[in-house]
């Protein structure tokens, strides 16, 4: 019934599951999550991410360096390309700006950001952006760099409607995060009622940002219902008929 568009399976504790993988995915399937992406934010880890999640056909995979990830790594786009040839890869991604965890001259987080926007339009695949406190300049890349013809994804949006408005029009969906639930969160909920139904994704980011009412502690995709719950809430519709479009949306970005 359930999607999680993004969450990093590969970081999750599962001291709850006795550290057994198969029992964790089992609790996802109990709680009607039935689709999963898991994103990368290195290199380094993706092996071993990729072998984790391989016995499981439920769950995809991105491909990527987070922009926030060690500014003297240098990635290329025939390493992102060649990695996104695995059929169980979907997307290309996280990237992005993040100008709340990094500050000074950030050139080298804008080249790597264009390396991966290269990558997608060389394989195909969509983007999964990662935005914090630079919208502005996040759109200005996308749109020099061409990306509305590969489209993608502005995960975990917490910005305005005029940054998301930007991103409609390039192609983008928008993908909200138990942000969303938060008591603060007027003017985001505000955001996600204008975004078209059929431009919406719903993701955990798990193990980060656990929705209400477990916010503050470690964030699961067995939560995705909490979050699935108030955008149904906020758009007028029942909750599986939510779910469905949700479902359909990432199907169709994500070429299944």
């Amino acid at each position: 019934m359930f999607i999680d568009s993004h969450c990093h399976l590969d970081r999750i504790d599962l001291t709850p599951f006795d550290g057994d993988f198969a029992r964790f995915i089992a609790a996802c399937d109990t709680a009607k999550v039935t689709q999963l992406l898991c994103v990368a934010i290195d290199l380094e880890h993706y092996s071993a991410m990729r072998q984790l999640i391989d016995p499981f056909p439920q769950i995809a995979v991105s491909v990527g360096v987070h922009p926030n990830h060690d500014s003297t790594f240098q990635v290329t786009v025939d390493q992102l390309v060649a990695l996104a040839a695995d059929a169980r890869c979907v997307a290309i991604g996280e990237t992005g700006l993040d100008y709340y965890r990094s500050s000074g001259d950030l050139n080298w987080q804008h080249e790597r950001f264009r390396i991966h926007i290269a990558a997608a339009r060389a394989c195909g695949k969509p983007l999964i952006i990662h935005n914090r406190e630079a919208g502005a300049d996040i759109i200005r890349v996308l749109t020099e760099e061409k990306a509305h013809e590969i489209g993608g994804v502005i995960h975990c949006f917490t910005d305005s409607w005029d940054i998301a408005e930007h991103a409609l029009n390039l192609d983008f969906y928008i993908s909200f995060s138990g942000v969303v639930t938060f008591k603060s969160a007027e003017e985001l909920r505000e955001v996600a009622r204008r975004v078209p139904l059929e431009r919406i994704l719903i993701e955990t980011d798990a193990p980060y940002l656990a929705p209400v009412p477990h916010r503050g502690k470690p964030n699961s995709p067995c939560f995705i219902p909490l979050i699935a719950t108030v955008l149904a809430d906020i758009h007028g519709i029942p909750l599986p008929e939510f779910a469905a479009i949700v479902r359909a949306n990432y199907q169709r970005l994500f070429n299944f």
